[in-house]
């Protein structure tokens, strides 16, 4: 059967589930180096750390927005497979307020390991949240609108660069909306660190609902669509990075090595994320769906299990990986503390922290620990359909 196929209310994309999937094992490396890594560089600073290291952060730039524009399109594949719009605007209401709460609970127990809540923060599953929310009430609008609602963020946020939250009589409220840092409160008492602003990740979830309707169009003419729409978005981000005017708040400049030259013109500004971020890794995954509509193989089914149980996934990787590092911590002799203190997510002491090599071994080591229990709950929501299974 084509991979693609929709003709019953029962089939999946393919391409989806395992595009999804591996940006999700990817994920997994950049949370494994900010855990485990002995650098204390910026990763992306070519002048101090390997390129090779550069690379293993800068991959991972892919997973947010290409999980985000998934997360769009596969609200618009459930109205194919038979929801109604009401349904689907429920669902992605009430999902996005439980992950919006899982973020500031669940999610945040596992990046933290502690009850310490004079801090919050709010990153990628707040983010999704919220754009869901927002989906819910913009799917009853024609497909051509929410485009264009979509591309306005995408391509304009940019605008607003140099737009300071201390402008705003309420600074958070512009700080969730496009500026990312830290907002205090009650005699800097108590702080929301803000790391994914909604602006323009709303856009992006838009405009990957509005892929969902190319989805469903016949091969080869939707191959030929898909290749054409990431090839072109390929071919912009070259030409917006390259004038080096817009896009971007932080223009590439010329180097001492060529090699250097073309790692600043690829390191693009993720927080939030630029329309050149956006249009140099959401390119290479559109024109990678048509490519893996057909694929077989072993290692297509090993990321279709992470791909269908993405949140799942998420939750368990975080603890597995923050645990991972808490007891080799005590091992070696390091306080436990050091790895539960919201002063040590990301900022953990000098003398922790392994070689890239290491940090590679650790990661493939958690991937596949997680295999199987990612692959007994896929088949548990393959097998039953109780509501409660859509939320997880």
């Amino acid at each position: 059967m084509d991979s693609l196929s929709l003709s019953t209310s029962k089939s999946r994309v393919q391409s989806v589930d395992v595009i999804r999937g591996i940006i999700m094992v990817i994920m997994a490396l950049d949370h494994t180096r900010d855990f485990f890594t002995n650098q204390h560089h910026d990763p992306l600073d070519f002048n101090h750390v390997s390129i090779f290291y550069f690379f293993t952060r800068w991959i991972t730039h892919f997973c947010a927005p290409v999980f985000v524009f998934l997360s769009g399109t596969s609200a618009y594949l459930s109205l194919i497979r038979g929801k109604s719009k009401a349904e689907a605007s429920w669902l992605l209401l009430s999902r996005g307020l439980m992950l919006m709460v899982f973020e500031l609970t669940i999610v945040r127990l596992g990046w933290t390991f502690n009850f310490d809540y004079s801090g919050l923060f709010l990153q990628v599953i707040w983010a999704i949240g919220f754009s869901m929310i927002f989906l819910s009430a913009l799917i009853f609008l024609p497909v051509q609108a929410i485009a264009v609602f979509g591309l306005v963020l995408v391509f304009g946020h940019n605008a607003f660069d140099s737009v300071h939250r201390d402008l705003f009589p309420v600074p958070i409220i512009w700080g969730i909306l496009h500026q990312p840092g830290s907002v205090n409160f009650f005699n800097n008492s108590f702080h929301v660190y803000v790391l994914y602003p909604i602006i323009p990740w709303v856009g992006v979830m838009a405009l990957g609902y509005c892929l969902g309707s190319i989805l469903k169009m016949a091969e080869p003419k939707r191959s030929k669509k898909l290749f054409q729409i990431g090839l072109s978005v390929i071919f912009l981000f070259i030409i917006v990075r390259g004038l080096n005017v817009y896009g971007d708040p932080h223009p590439w400049q010329r180097q001492d090595t060529p090699l250097h030259t073309f790692l600043d013109f690829i390191r693009c500004q993720k927080y939030p994320p630029s329309l050149s971020y956006l249009l140099m890794t959401l390119g290479p995954a559109i024109t990678l769906l048509p490519v893996m509509e057909k694929a077989k193989g072993g290692l297509i089914r090993f990321f279709t299990v992470y791909g269908r149980v993405p949140l799942f996934y998420y939750v368990l990787h975080i603890f597995l990986i923050h645990a991972l590092a808490l007891l080799t911590g005590i091992a070696m002799g390091i306080p436990a503390d050091d790895f539960t203190r919201n002063s040590s997510l990301f900022n953990h002491s000098a003398n922790w922290g392994f070689s890239i090599g290491w940090i590679y071994v650790i990661w493939i080591s958690a991937v596949l620990i997680l295999y199987y229990p990612c692959r007994w709950y896929m088949n548990i929501k393959m097998k039953h359909k109780k509501w409660w299974l859509s939320y997880l």
